[in-house]
C-alpha cells in the first residue's frame, strides 16, 4: 500500500497534468469504487467541475474541484485511496476500457463541458484496481473522510512536544500505535520500521515508557525517513507502484537476516499486529 512518501509523489507528478482541466464524464465502471456519494450522483455532480489543485491527506490524494459555470454553485473534493492494487493512470486520445479500469473521468483543457471543441485533445484519469479494495470520495464536506485523521508528520503541528504528551498519554506498543492513522496520518508499515531503527527504538516497546528525549528522536527519525522518501519519489516495492528507489535504501524494512547497516547484526523480522515488522535486536534492544 502506497504510504505518505508515494502518495505525495503521485500527487506532485499529476498536478501538472490536471490542474486546470475540465471534467466532461464520468464512467463508474465498478459502483462500490465509489464510497460516497452513488454512481448516479457522482456523474451529475462532477460533471462540469474545474481542478483547482491536487494534494495529499495523509495517504488520501486530494483533489479541489470547483464548479465552472456557477459562480455559487457546490465545490467538492475529488479524494482518492488507492489501498493495495490501485493505480492512476493518465491517458490521451481514444482509449479501450481494460478490465481492472474502475473509474475513468474524461478531461479537457477548454471551459465548456458540454462540447469537446474542434482540435482539443481530449485526456482521461484512469483508476485501475486489481483487487478492488481502493476507493473514492466526492464531498464537499471533507471533514466526513478526513476529520478523525491525526496530524501530518510533515506539518507544524508534529513537535517533539507533542509527540512526547500524545505517547505517553497511551499505553500501546509503538509499532501498532505509529500505525494508527488517528494517531498520526500517512506512516505505513515501511516508513515505520525505517523510523523505529533510526531513532533506535524498539518496535514492541511501550508508548508511556518513551522518555522525552526518545520522543525527540522519533520525531526527528520520521520527518527524516518520510523526507527521504519523497526525495527518491517513494519506494517500488511491487508492480502497482513505479519509479521510486528508496527500496534500495532501507535500513531494515524487507532485510531480515542481513546485516544492520549500523552495527552488523542480522536483522530479525517478528510479527506485530498482523504486520511484518523488522529490526535490529542489537540498536533497538526492548
Amino acid at each position: 500500500m502506497p504510504e505518505l512518501p508515494e502518495v505525495e509523489t503521485i500527487a506532485r507528478t499529476l498536478r501538472p497534468e490536471l490542474v486546470g482541466k475540465t471534467i466532461l464524464e464520468a464512467d463508474v465502471r465498478w459502483a462500490r469504487t465509489l464510497a460516497m456519494p452513488s454512481a448516479k450522483k457522482f456523474r451529475e455532480q462532477i460533471q462540469g467541475q474545474v481542478i483547482q489543485s491536487v494534494g495529499r491527506r495523509a495517504k488520501f490524494l486530494n483533489i479541489q474541484l470547483t464548479p465552472l459555470r456557477e459562480p455559487q454553485g457546490r465545490a467538492y473534493h475529488l479524494l482518492i485511496h488507492l489501498r493495495m492494487s490501485g493505480d492512476l493512470v493518465i491517458k490521451d486520445g481514444k482509449i479501450k476500457a481494460e478490465k481492472h479500469d474502475r473509474l475513468i473521468l474524461t478531461l479537457a483543457p477548454f471551459p465548456s463541458p458540454h462540447g469537446r471543441g474542434v482540435g482539443v485533445k481530449e485526456t482521461y484519469l484512469v483508476f485501475n484496481d486489481t483487487r478492488k479494495f481502493g476507493r473514492v470520495w466526492l464531498t464537499d464536506n471533507i471533514e466526513k473522510v478526513l476529520g478523525k485523521l491525526g496530524p501530518e508528520p510533515l506539518s507544524d503541528d508534529f513537535t517533539p512536544q507533542w509527540l512526547y504528551n500524545a505517547l505517553v498519554s497511551r499505553h500501546r506498543q509503538l509499532k501498532p500505535l505509529l500505525l494508527d492513522q488517528t494517531f498520526i496520518a500517512g506512516l505505513g508499515n515501511i516508513y515505520t520500521d525505517e523510523a523505529l531503527h533510526t531513532a533506535k527504538l524498539h518496535p514492541l516497546k511501550s508508548s508511556n515508557s518513551v522518555t522525552k528525549r526518545q520522543a525527540e528522536r522519533l520525531h526527528d527519525a520520521i520527518r527524516e525517513v518520510l523526507r527521504e522518501g519523497i526525495r527518491r519519489n517513494g519506494a517500488s516495492i511491487d508492480r502497482v507502484y513505479r519509479g521510486g528507489d528508496f527500496q534500495n535504501h532501507f535500513r531494515v524494512y524487507g532485510r531480515t537476516g542481513e546485516k544492520c547497516p549500523v552495527c552488523g547484526t542480522k536483522i530479525k523480522r517478528i510479527v506485530v499486529g498482523q504486520r511484518s515488522t523488522h529490526f535490529c535486536p542489537n540498536c533497538q534492544r526492548k
